[in-house]
């Protein structure tokens, strides 16, 4: 298949690009300053192009060109490196736990849980042994959500008591890295700060344009919050049409990641892609000639509302990136010229990464990309499998009546309609599939059944939304002339509302009815590891380079690729068969272990209180996922469980599985005890009373102490000096995580 570089330029400087981020992203620790590397290889491809320009053949040029990639994919490597904040010497990381004070302003949107605020706070100056010292780095703040605390606001500076603690790596099997994703987004470090500890000294947002962007989205956020008066409803209709979801509840947003449809509520393409196509359709109403000049006024506008847009959401992230892609998309379309859609993506995608190398990590970013490199492609062609509209339009004859003519023909859009949504939504899972599967490790069966009419229903619920927000700002600049002339025209916004709030009821009802109707739809609990994922997506493009071609070959890689990853997944699952270990999980103020072996287990709560849904689902699932497991039994308690557990005392119990015993003590220990030699561990929980001497003379030295997540803090640093004087080995779950005994066999 012949690749047609010349409408397509971006695409191979995009490539190399993106393989220099990855390249700095795995290997970035070995590399050195890349920069003067760049500048040497942009003089010689300048050389190198100045030579190829006096030479016949392609030999010369062919050389430039591989320059001109290798000088991108440098570049790549090095922007990255450039914009990795951990490198600076004043970062926070040099200072260790010497902070006394530092100074900082917060630089995100603040997200509202149950019990804290939470958002990200970039420093500019720390205080170390008396004397201030100007400092960069981003810390991930929690503070109480308390009344006498309000809710931080973006811009606002503190002067913060403490010194931050460096972000934590996954504390249990498979759970989700949350410390590299802290990373990515330029973030070393968390401190959970009460209230007692900062205090506000400024307002100084580092952008005044995203902190009145911010403003002006909860000015609107507060429209939808007076007119719509369903709760549900309210959340719904902010998260669709502005993008805030702090008001949704974690059953709704389960329900719309079972059946697909989580994307409408991020406000992104989708709702930036309304916009366009409505601006589209107006323009495309209006009368007269389409020459250069209504291009440029068609583009003006375009772009004009697709900013706006993004201004009044508060220039999130997901819609900044969907507003340049549809620049693009617009100044191509302006510049009166055949322009390649695979081109108009590498070149938003180009200067996204410029922008910010670490967007390549982002899941949104992913998702987004491919699946619009995917629609392009693949909608067009599945498309034109089936033509309701003609063969519908080809059962009309003379004769027939005019209803019934009327009616092949309505039948016939109504079902072209149909089947070319249903093209986009398979184009779009095509492409997307290995990483929702990777990152998600889910799939949703009934995604075609929610999509079809979730997607028109919402599309048309944001234009409604959209309508009252307008109508919203026509009354409230008539009642900056007249009050009374505002109060009566009230009953417009209040009119359309009404219809609002029905379409959101009506979008939800629907969400939640196909999840009843097909509770068996959600295939979860897969796990794909990143090389699969890249096996995945190499079977998808042999597959689809063999139904172009039609040619054999392609249709054996496709296969044996395919056999490639079903042979790993077999392997893995032979190689876990045997594997067995005793974990004790980090969880907190919960004692909770596990015993594994292969597919199977039984997590056992020591307190006899069972795990929250919140607790099974980030806490233990994610290693169920990892292992595949088939049959994970949680037990309140050691009743019911089929691992032998002896209470040898009030605060002391003994278990043994599969070669293994561990001691779990709980409270005093009797001095009168015979010793208990050859355990695996000794698990100390609940702050248990207990000495060096007392543990020494019943278990001996050798074991390791482990205390577990319901111990307090000041107990473990208390107990863990005396332990390590008496001959003790020590490990603190809650501070490193899950505790692991693999059983020998």
């Amino acid at each position: 298949m012949e690749i047609k570089w010349a409408p397509n330029a971006f695409v191979r400087l995009t490539l190399p690009l993106m393989a220099g981020i990855l390249t700095y992203l795995y290997w970035g620790e070995t590399l050195p300053e890349l920069l003067p590397f760049v500048g040497l290889l942009v003089v010689l491809f300048g050389v190198v192009q100045a030579w190829a320009t006096r030479q016949r053949g392609a030999t010369a040029t062919d050389a430039a060109g591989l320059l001109a990639v290798l000088a991108v994919y440098v570049a790549g490597a090095a922007l990255t490196q450039q914009a990795t904040e951990s490198r600076a010497p004043d970062h926070l990381y040099r200072f260790g736990s010497g902070i006394e004070f530092y100074r900082g302003v917060v630089d995100d949107y603040t997200v509202v849980r149950p019990a804290t605020y939470a958002t990200t706070v970039r420093v500019s100056a720390v205080r170390v042994g008396g004397q201030w010292r100007p400092a960069r780095g981003g810390i991930r703040v929690s503070v109480p959500r308390e009344a006498a605390v309000t809710a931080p606001q973006y811009g606002d500076v503190w002067l913060v008591r403490g010194a931050p603690a460096p972000s934590k790596p996954p504390l249990n099997p498979g759970e989700f890295d949350y410390r590299r994703y802290l990373e990515y987004h330029q973030v070393y470090h968390q401190q959970f700060i009460h209230a007692d500890q900062y205090q506000q000294i400024a307002t100084a947002p580092p952008n005044w344009l995203r902190a009145i962007a911010m403003r002006a989205a909860r000015v609107l956020d507060g429209v939808f919050r007076q007119y719509v008066h369903a709760k549900r409803e309210y959340a719904l209709a902010s998260a669709l049409v502005l993008g805030i979801k702090d008001e949704v509840d974690q059953q709704t947003k389960q329900a719309y990641a079972n059946t697909g449809t989580t994307h409408i509520m991020a406000v992104s393409g989708l709702q930036v892609g309304l916009l366009f196509g409505a601006v589209t359709w107006l323009l495309g109403r209006l009368p007269g000639r389409r020459g250069p000049w209504f291009r440029f006024v068609a583009a003006a506008l375009g772009l004009a509302t697709i900013w706006s847009y993004a201004f009044l959401t508060g220039l999130s992230a997901s819609v900044l990136r969907a507003a340049v892609m549809f620049s693009f998309l617009i100044l191509g379309r302006a510049s009166g010229r055949q322009t390649s859609m695979y081109n108009l993506l590498a070149v938003a995608a180009f200067c996204l990464l410029c922008y910010d190398p670490y967007l390549l990590c982002d899941v949104g970013f992913q998702l987004s990309f491919l699946a619009v490199l995917s629609i392009v492609y693949l909608q067009p062609r599945i498309g034109r499998v089936l033509h309701p509209k003609a063969f519908f339009l080809g059962k009309q004859r003379p004769w027939q009546p005019t209803v019934v003519r009327k009616g092949w023909k309505w039948l016939g859009v109504g079902l072209e309609y149909g089947w070319q949504a249903t093209a986009l939504s398979l184009a779009a899972q095509v492409a997307t599939l290995p990483l929702g599967l990777f990152y998600f490790h889910q799939f949703p069966l009934s995604f075609l059944a929610s999509n079809l009419v979730a997607v028109p229903i919402s599309s048309g619920a944001v234009y409604v939304g959209l309508v009252l927000l307008a109508l919203k700002g026509v009354v409230a600049l008539v009642g900056v002339g007249s009050g009374q002339a505002a109060a009566v025209l009230d009953w417009l916004p209040r009119l359309v509302a009404v219809v609002f709030e029905k379409m959101i009821w009506l979008f939800n009802e629907y969400i939640f009815g196909i999840g009843r109707l097909l509770p068996g739809a959600l295939i979860s609990g897969i796990h794909v590891t990143a090389p699969q994922a890249w096996l995945m997506f190499a079977i998808i493009l042999a597959a689809l380079v063999f139904l172009q071609l039609r040619r054999l070959p392609w249709l054996g890689v496709a296969c044996t690729l395919l056999g490639v990853l079903e042979s790993s997944r077999v392997w893995a699952a032979y190689q876990l068969a045997p594997d067995a270990r005793l974990i004790v999980y980090s969880i907190p103020r919960r004692s909770v272990v596990g015993f594994w072996q292969g597919a199977a287990a039984e997590v056992v709560t020591l307190d006899s209180v069972p795990l929250t849904e919140t607790e099974r689902t980030y806490r233990i699932v994610p290693g169920s996922i990892q292992r595949e497991a088939q049959q994970v039994h949680h037990r309140p308690g050691w009743q019911g469980c089929p691992v032998p557990a002896r209470v040898l005392e009030p605060g002391l119990t003994l278990t043994a599985w599969r070669g293994v015993q561990v001691a779990f003590v709980s409270g005093r220990l009797s001095e009168a005890r015979a010793p208990l030699p050859g355990l695996e561990a000794i698990v100390l929980r609940r702050n248990a009373r207990v000495t060096p001497a007392t543990l020494a003379s019943i278990f001996g030295t050798a074991a390791p102490i482990i205390f577990d997540s319901s111990c307090k803090s000041w107990y473990v640093a208390q107990q863990d000096s005396m332990l390590h004087r008496a001959g003790f080995q020590t490990y603190d779950v809650t501070a490193r995580g899950a505790f692991t005994v693999r059983v020998r066999d």
